[in-house]
């Protein structure tokens, strides 16, 4: 085929056909009810063998970003274990019988992130399930926005320092006996994390402090070979958005100030981790990938 015959992707117009719309739910929310749905590349996405014989642990990996890591991760040859919420099994066990479609291991491991105790069986869970562990994603996050600091509510707070901060401290240290040379640490920040909104300070705090974390553990950890990077997403359309992380009102149209016009879907941000998690980033160490549709950040 000559170059002047071949089409290419156009970013503005890939997914734009996705434009979420007001709608709310309870939290945790389920993708199974997101309107309009979003893609973790269900029917897209494509592996070159880049995780054969990998075993990842991945938090919210029910729905949005963590469910695209999944799948991505499984169609790259790796076995997969999902944290998440109880209240999310049946997203769940839709992302693990995709996982399972590609012949690899779905480990399912519902429970709270923010209990202590929790975190440490289900580290020891995902071991034992996958017979080892070698890439683990700390993804889940909890968001609620709020009108003005005056009104944030100090229990919202503690839910979303406990979930988005101490859970990755805990799972990180669980999992670290666990880990070898040549494994890696990948921790979902934001572009929140350089751009905070006020409406969610809170949010934007946590994202702050896992841009610390991942570069001052990435040193702590590469003398053993084990690398730490991060990925920054932003706008994505997952069902945090939905569920009070935005107010209603800005979900018509979310993510359209984007420099491509548009919001991402979760199956763009999961190539990220990919690469992170691969030996190609082999020199790749304390990095935060920006996939953003365009921020001024750094």
């Amino acid at each position: 085929m000559s170059p002047d015959q071949l089409t290419f992707d156009n970013p503005v117009t890939r997914h734009s056909h996705i434009v979420p719309e007001v709608s709310w739910q309870p939290f945790p929310g389920l993708d199974a009810r997101l309107t309009p749905r979003a893609d973790h590349g269900e029917t897209t996405y494509r592996g070159t063998g880049r995780l054969v014989g990998r075993r990842a642990l991945i938090t919210g990996a029910d729905s949005g970003i963590g469910a695209a890591v999944a799948i991505a991760f499984a169609r790259e040859g790796a076995d997969v274990a999902m944290s998440y919420l109880p209240a999310e099994q049946e997203d769940a066990e839709a992302i693990a019988a995709l996982v399972r479609a590609e012949g690899r291991t779905a480990v399912l491991l519902p429970g709270d992130i923010q209990d202590r105790e929790f975190c440490r069986s289900l580290v020891a869970d995902a071991v034992a399930g996958l017979g080892g562990l070698d890439i683990l994603v700390n993804n889940a996050a909890y968001q609620v926005y709020h009108e003005s600091f005056d009104s944030l509510d100090e229990e919202n707070l503690d839910q979303t320092i406990r979930t988005n901060l101490y859970a990755m401290f805990w799972i990180t240290r669980d999992a670290l006996p666990h880990l070898g040379p040549g494994s890696t640490i990948i921790n979902s920040t934001s572009v929140q994390g350089y751009n905070p909104s006020p409406m969610i300070i809170n949010y934007a705090t946590t994202k702050f402090g896992i841009n610390g974390f991942t570069k001052a553990l990435a040193h702590d950890l590469a003398p053993r070979g084990i690398r730490v990077n991060a990925v920054a997403p932003g706008p994505v359309w997952t069902p945090l958005q939905v569920t009070d992380g935005q107010p209603p009102e800005k979900l018509d149209g979310f993510g359209s100030t984007s420099w491509l016009g548009r919001t991402s879907q979760p199956v763009e941000q999961a190539p990220a981790y990919v690469f992170l998690a691969s030996p190609e980033s082999s020199f790749v160490v304390g990095e935060v990938i920006n996939v953003n549709g365009g921020a001024n950040v750094p």
